[in-house]
């Protein structure tokens, strides 16, 4: 983990891991800012925010402070997926303009949250087993399907054109592409087919005007973000407690995540590494509001590109993230992405939200279903977690912080998992069948 590869395979070797995870940093900013009402300029500057936070957590995580912070693995931090859905629902429940502030000021909580909780998180892991993180992230993926259905057909709902024949079509057309490229791709094609899929769509969008060069045009070759470009945070209790939940799942991922790279790279993981990681979470996620990040954790895809590639370097992960602070800087390369039409997102969004689900069914797989208790866990929470994209309104008349908690399907599932299995497994009985804390796969 500590060899200094030299220049000819230094590079390659972290540009691989930027394509490997580049669509997941900037689904966040993308996904927050159109709830919020971003216009393209707004969307830009979110983009570079994400991008800028993902390379500081990522060098700070890789290289360290001292004792304090940075597990020094091969290890990837972005803003994560898993916190979209909450922040939606802040979204949602907040005043017009004042979205963002919201989901601001709760995030920076959390990261407080994940600083103070973080050197004890190892007593809390028997609560988080895989069966109550299988159903949490089976449930991101399938709380967030909505959203690149939604881009399939245009993006926009109140747009003449929504739904229309040829959006759907540019769509479908990168859905099969990236199917192709998966299918008859080798090697570092073949882990890239997402982005080269997006790429393709984008192409083939341009010819019919589908393509919006706006924002390249206008933004700015170099610029530091702003603090508090989007407004002072706001600290609402509902919006906090959400983010906190999504907070502890998300520590429990990166604990999982440090664990399997030390497998991987035959160094054995402790409590004081793993403190350091969780660490660097905290920190990046109380700055990260500040410049318009969001909530920062491991990114699992990255794992597997080390375990795929074997190559262990924890430096080549370093100029990863050095390169991510590049595109954050030059907001004009983060507003390359914007030039992606919504309909080849959505046919991306398919892959990359339902890549997500299956994370989790994988997970639940290993989380002893053969139990009846068990079993009966995991259909009330994903009942639990499914019944906001079901039925929007089933909570209408609940107080507006219980909307928040409950309106999320990730915020209600995780609820109901921890204490169902706090139920069957903790308060006085022992389950025949009951799995580990914290497996590494």
């Amino acid at each position: 983990m500590d060899e200094k590869l030299p220049f000819s395979r230094l590079v390659p070797a972290a540009l691989q891991h930027i394509a490997a995870m580049y669509a997941g940093v900037v689904t966040p900013p993308l996904i927050i800012g159109q709830a919020a009402g971003l216009d393209t300029a707004g969307m830009t500057r979110l983009i570079a925010a994400s991008l800028l936070i993902a390379g500081l957590a990522t060098i700070l995580q890789t290289v360290g402070v001292a004792d304090f912070a940075g597990n020094r693995l091969p290890f990837v931090n972005a803003a994560s997926s898993a916190g979209i859905a909450p922040m939606l629902a802040i979204a949602e429940t907040s005043a017009p303009g004042r979205q963002l502030p919201a989901i601001y000021g709760a995030v920076m909580v959390a990261g407080v949250f994940c600083l103070v909780v973080g050197p004890f998180f190892g007593r809390l892991l028997r609560f988080f087993p895989p069966l109550v993180t299988g159903v949490v992230i089976t449930l991101i993926g399938v709380t967030l399907m909505p959203v690149p259905v939604s881009w399939a057909q245009g993006g926009d709902e109140h747009a003449a054109d929504f739904g229309a024949t040829r959006h759907l079509a540019l769509a479908a057309f990168t859905l099969v592409v990236i199917l192709l490229f998966q299918r008859f791709g080798r090697g570092f094609v073949k882990q890239i087919a997402l982005l080269l899929g997006l790429f393709t769509g984008t192409l083939a969008a341009i010819p019919f005007g589908m393509a919006d060069f706006t924002a390249l045009k206008e933004a700015p070759v170099a610029a530091l973000p702003a603090p508090f470009a989007f407004g002072a945070p706001e600290f609402q209790p509902a919006a906090i407690l959400s983010l906190c939940i999504v907070m502890l799942v998300l520590m429990t991922e990166s604990s999982a995540g440090m664990l399997a790279l030390g497998e991987i790279c035959e160094r054995r993981t402790d409590g004081r590494t793993i403190t350091r990681g969780l660490r660097t979470d905290g920190v990046a996620t109380l700055i990260g509001p500040v410049f318009g990040g969001f909530p920062t954790s491991a990114f699992a895809q990255n794992v597997g590109v080390v375990s795929l590639t074997r190559v262990r370097s924890r430096y080549v992960v370093a100029v990863a993230g050095g390169a991510l602070l590049v595109l954050g800087i030059f907001p004009v390369l983060g507003a390359v992405v914007s030039l992606v039409p919504m309909p080849v997102l959505g046919g991306a969004g398919i892959v990359l939200f339902g890549s997500i689900a299956v994370s989790g069914i994988r997970t639940l797989s290993e989380a002893g279903l053969d139990d009846s208790s068990n079993i009966i866990l995991v259909a009330v929470a994903l009942g639990a977690g499914i019944i906001p994209l079901a039925a929007p309104t089933f909570y209408a008349q609940f107080p507006a912080w219980a909307q928040t908690v409950l309106g999320s399907g990730i915020s209600a599932g995780a609820l109901v998992a921890v204490l169902l299995n706090l139920f069957f497994h903790h308060l006085g009985t022992r389950s025949r069948h009951q799995a580990p804390a914290l497996k590494s796969s």
